[in-house]
């Protein structure tokens, strides 16, 4: 009998809810792209057609249906069977060859886009032609970093050059980042770095009209990056570009690592905050000018004017800025407020930010798997959800001054806490700190940063930027020694062990569960939020790491700390595992211990009753399997004991062991047979 009445009593509040409905359709959509993600095999293109199929089917149903409920269940079947059929559909559009193995080469292509990094510039290159790709199975574009002699190229040339290539990069463990995934969905088949200068090189075909459109944008970018450096030299310079045209590369890595440290590493991301200043300054600009002359004012819809003009303006930032996700995301959803401004509707909804939402996932389903998607909309729901709440309260006087510091402050407060599981999840760090530092840097942003960025664009067509560049540069010192000040203080920034999966999702659940509905019913979110704090305190980390060359192995000692035998081969990794472990010691600190013993041979550990052998020498192979339970090794032979050998190692792509089980899991096993894993077990 009570379970009957609690039954009715979450119908009768779901059914009060009915408004807010829809946006599980979103939520159901981006799930439905999880799910397939989520897979250890990849489904044929044929469970793809068919789950777009049962979306259409479902959807049909829904409407043709009377009964409520039924409605309701088969529209979020239908979003979820389009979300999954849409990311399988679009694996397949954007499938490309990968390099297998490194190669070194001679490269001839065209240039695509140009980046700054702080090694150099990176340049991403087409119609890739050389005598060591195999036929079938040239990438289609190839990402290299040239040190120097790019000053004079730009997108569209042609060049050539001699260049180390490799495979895009696999996840340093088990459940870390796939970085070949993300390359596989921007059709990168390999990375790498150019040997000595870059040259000039004849086209084999000229570019078609699309084509010449996004090269014509890329070097307007380039263009105006150029300007922006040579106006502003060193790293105020970089800040500066990448606050207009959206590359990072040159900036101090003090500078970065201050920044991040104090939260404020959302300035450098074109995303909602930069998006909102020139959107709706343009807005506020626009109509401030129109509101001028009475008659227009008086006669004529002057604010759906100013939200066209805006709308163009940020539609023109986003194309110079790059158009990452995280500015897409931010143009579509500044884009719905403006569109609702022009519809006489509200403008900042949960509806208006589900949609922008829906509009992302059904042309780039893999968004869902980024951390800028995750953070960016996670917080811009914490924010409405807060926002919706307030209005319900009863509003006190305050001054100008008291709304700022409120509104800065809270805004901080509520998205550090809203993206915190995702950025725990992908960084393993977090920021104390952030609300401070957002109180100090964000008005020196708003009222000195972007309005001079803004202005040094609209003054570059007549030569004018100069003066307007040397008050942006002084705007980002000031915002640079906030920064610092903020991340020099004590405690500012701890590292933590990286979240599990199963706890990413539990808190994604819940926290949509409490920002979408308003009643007491949203409560009932905690439970999946406090299941996933129990798991993340609770998750057992690996007790052996090993990458895939045999000599990167980190040990975890009596102490609970990582330990590596000896200098690691490849020391990216090995950093990644640190930081992964929520451990700041420097790569230095966690060589050697005491229960590691190493000799010209190999090194020997006992670890949970358990004998792990590092064979450095062939001949020392027979020995360390007739003595241990686990033996790495390149060589290979018989062996009583469990041999990773270099064959192991290739085709695992490095190994995570939780002892006393000592047959592990492989980094190939845990990305499944999918594409973008192609060495795959």
């Amino acid at each position: 009998m009570r379970i009957g009445l609690l039954f009715d009593a979450i119908f009768a509040a779901l059914l009060a809810e009915r408004v807010r409905w829809p946006l599980w359709l979103a939520v159901a959509l981006g799930a439905g792209a999880a799910a397939y993600f989520g897979l250890a095999w990849e489904p044929s293109v044929a469970a793809g057609w068919a789950a777009g199929g049962l979306a259409l089917a479902a959807a049909v149903a829904a409407m043709l249906i009377p009964n409520l409920w039924l409605r309701a269940g088969l529209g979020l079947v239908a979003a979820l069977a389009l979300g999954f059929g849409l990311a399988r559909l679009r694996s397949e559009q954007v499938a490309a060859p990968a390099l297998e193995r490194r190669i070194i080469t001679h490269l001839t292509g065209r240039i695509e886009e140009m980046d700054w990094s702080n090694a150099g510039r990176r340049l991403t290159i087409s119609g890739l032609r050389s005598g060591r790709f195999t036929d079938g199975h040239v990438p289609r574009l190839a990402r290299v970093t040239v040190r120097k002699g790019a000053e004079d190229l730009h997108p569209g040339d042609g060049i050539t050059m001699t260049a180390q290539l490799l495979p895009p990069p696999t996840p340093s463990q088990p459940g870390a980042a796939d970085f070949a995934r993300a390359s596989w969905f921007q059709s990168v088949g390999a990375v790498g770095f150019a040997f000595g200068l870059p040259a000039p090189a004849p086209l084999v075909a000229p570019a078609g009209w699309r084509e010449q459109i996004a090269l014509g944008v890329e070097n307007l970018r380039a263009r105006m990056t150029e300007r922006i450096r040579s106006g502003l030299p060193g790293s105020n310079g970089a800040v500066a570009a990448a606050l207009v045209t959206g590359g990072q590369g040159g900036i101090d890595p003090e500078d970065q690592d201050a920044l991040r440290d104090a939260g404020l590493a959302h300035v450098l991301s074109i995303s909602g905050l930069h998006m909102a200043m020139v959107g709706f300054g343009l807005f506020w600009l626009v109509r401030a000018i129109l509101a001028a002359f009475p008659f227009l004012a008086l006669h004529y819809p002057i604010k759906k004017w100013a939200a066209a003009l805006a709308l163009a303006g940020a539609g023109f930032y986003l194309l110079i800025s790059g158009a990452a996700p995280s500015a897409i995301r931010a143009f579509v959803m500044l884009a719905m407020m403006l569109i609702a401004v022009l519809l006489d509707r509200p403008a900042l909804t949960m509806r208006n930010l589900a949609l922008a939402a829906a509009l992302i996932l059904l042309v780039r389903p893999e968004a869902i798997t980024e951390p800028g998607f995750q953070m960016s909309f996670s917080a811009v729901a914490g924010l409405i959800a807060v926002a919706e709440w307030m209005q319900r309260r009863e509003r006190v006087p305050r001054g100008v001054v008291w709304r700022y510091v409120e509104g800065v402050a809270l805004t901080s407060l509520v998205g550090s806490t809203a993206t915190l599981p995702y950025v725990l999840f992908h960084f393993s760090r977090a920021t104390h700190y952030a609300v401070l530092g957002n109180l100090l840097a964000m008005p020196v942003v708003g009222f000195v940063v972007m309005p001079l960025a803004a202005l040094s664009v609209v003054a570059m067509p007549f030569g004018l930027e100069h003066w307007p560049l040397q008050g942006l540069g002084w705007g980002i010192h000031v915002m640079l020694q906030a920064g610092k000040l903020v991340a020099g203080l004590p405690g500012a920034v701890s590292l933590s062990r990286a979240v599990p999966m199963a706890a990413l999702v539990a808190v994604t659940m819940g926290g949509l569960w409490l920002f979408i509905w308003r009643g007491r019913m949203r409560w009932l979110g905690l439970v999946p939020m406090v299941a996933a704090l129990a798991m993340f305190f609770a998750q057992t980390p690996p007790d052996v790491l090993v990458g895939d060359d045999a000599r990167t192995v980190a040990l975890r000692g009596p102490d609970g700390l990582l330990h590596f035998p000896g200098m690691p081969a490849d020391r990216f990794t090995a950093r990644e595992w640190l930081r992964r472990d929520g451990d700041e010691r420097e790569l230095a600190e966690a060589i050697g211990g005491d229960f590691i013993h190493c000799d010209g041979r190999g090194c020997v550990a006992r670890l949970k009753g358990k004998t792990l052998a590092i064979s450095l020498k062939p001949e020392a192979l027979g020995d360390d399997c007739a003595a241990a339970d686990l033996v790495i090794a390149n060589a290979t032979g018989p062996c009583h004991a469990r041999l990773l050998d270099g064959a192991a190692l290739n085709a695992g792509q490095g190994y995570a062991f939780f002892l006393p089980d000592v047959m592990g899991k492989s980094v190939a096993a845990a990305r499944g047979k999918r594409p973008w894993a192609n060495n795959a077990e």
